[in-house]
């Protein structure tokens, strides 16, 4: 299967779900409870074997480490943002953490950035987005992770809340990629076997999809328009700007400084929500940011960044 099959299936996987889960929740008695079971059951069972059976496929080198870096640096940034704009907006409690998680993380993996990068740098574009995306199980499972339970439950020690977060059957993933490197360590080669990875994607990227349905709200795009405003202007203004003034100030290959520049303009992540969901924050509110993003994304900033490219 060539990518551009593979990148049209995914977004049948994305859009057909989020429909579902959206008509569902609207025209039926549909309980808030499920989604919740449904997103424990993705991230215990889905996500550690697609972490684990793709990261132990890789082969990293030194040289590369500058990329899951830069990762940690663009989630750093726009949390270090959006709790400068959070001030502006009047929200508090797991409204406001709900908007920091969001302006965050961002959608950098296979279907916005990855496949961004694919379109600018072919093949060689796809694996460096694949070698920078090593940053997003750590920071997510033990600092978002960590936050988010400490908001939700109003946890008192933050040492307490990270522990219960690190061994929390919802940190699965993280064990996935410590095993991960384990084998690398051991100089254990993945074995060559059939693997149902695709089918696997598929299914846990569709339950998240089906899962931001179910959550999501028409009114509250209307009712969170300042929000939607500063998170665009976090996500596609702000971080690709400082972002790009810094690269020009660092010796570093040029398809490395495309990729990490690429993704620094990327919209508002799908697991911002998931998020929400798992630990009680502002779903509404969630779901609201990250539809009206990629909406504005896909209409403005995609095109933007591939006539550019060509430029450069």
């Amino acid at each position: 299967m060539d990518i551009i099959s593979r990148y049209l299936i995914f977004q049948a996987v994305v859009i057909l779900p989020f429909l579902v889960g959206y008509q569902i929740a609207k025209n039926s008695h549909y309980q808030g409870t499920y989604t919740k079971k449904i997103l424990r059951f993705n991230v215990i069972v889905f996500e550690p074997l697609i972490i684990l059976w793709s990261t132990w496929g890789q082969r990293l080198s030194a040289e590369l480490i500058f990329l899951p870096l830069s990762g940690f640096f663009l989630v750093g940034l726009g949390w270090g943002i959006g709790s400068l704009l959070s001030r502006f907006l009047g929200l508090s409690g797991k409204s406001k953490a709900t908007y920091l998680i969001s302006s965050s993380l961002a959608n950098h993996g296979f279907t916005m950035g990855s496949f961004v990068c694919y379109l600018v740098l072919q093949e060689r574009g796809l694996a460096l987005s694949a070698i920078f995306l090593v940053y997003f199980t750590f920071y997510t499972y033990l600092f978002i992770f960590t936050y988010a339970s400490r908001v939700s439950y109003q946890a008192k020690s933050t040492w307490q809340t990270f522990l219960s977060s690190l061994f929390n059957w919802q940190s699965m993933p993280l064990g996935a990629i410590s095993l991960s490197l384990l084998l690398h360590g051991l100089d254990i080669d993945r074995p060559t076997i059939y693997f149902p990875f695709d089918i696997l994607l598929f299914v846990s990227i569709g339950l998240q999809y089906f899962s931001l349905g179910t959550t999501f709200k028409l009114q509250n795009v209307m009712t969170s328009l300042k929000a939607n405003f500063f998170l665009a202007l976090t996500k596609f203004i702000m971080v690709p700007l400082i972002t790009g003034l810094l690269l020009s100030l660092v010796p570093l290959d040029h398809d490395l400084k495309l990729v990490i520049l690429i993704e620094s303009c990327m919209p508002a992540a799908v697991f911002s929500v998931v998020t929400s969901i798992l630990f009680d924050l502002d779903s509404p509110l969630a779901s609201g940011l990250f539809v009206v993003n990629v909406v504005l994304f896909i209409m403005t900033v995609l095109p933007m960044i591939l006539l550019f490219s060509q430029l450069f």
